[in-house]
């Protein structure tokens, strides 16, 4: 999907990615590990963006943290409009398997 969207497209596709992260609360089946990284990561990297050299890092001990970290710096280099459409379409994976 272009990043050169109309003000419209932003819309729609700002609200599809609220309308999925709500779905991701309550999905049908519990994702496993790998898959809540991934949501995990996609959905900070379409709000917050880049991680950045003023990103805290998690302690050596903090092993969810670094997990959870990483599944975000996975997404580097990766816009805000490919992050929410790629975290739209595995929500819609998870809620939809075939």
């Amino acid at each position: 999907m272009s990043a050169n969207l109309t003000a419209e497209e932003q819309k729609k596709l700002q609200a599809d990615f609220d309308a999925a992260a709500k779905q991701a609360l309550v999905l049908k089946k519990k994702p496993t590990d790998g898959e809540m990284l991934e949501l995990y990561g996609l959905f900070k990297q379409a709000n917050e963006g880049e991680i950045t050299d003023k990103t805290p890092v998690p302690g050596m001990l903090d092993f969810k943290g670094k997990a959870k970290f990483t599944a975000w710096k996975n997404n580097a280099g990766m816009s805000k409009t490919a992050a929410q459409t790629a975290y739209i379409a595995l929500v819609d994976k998870l809620n939809n398997p075939v």
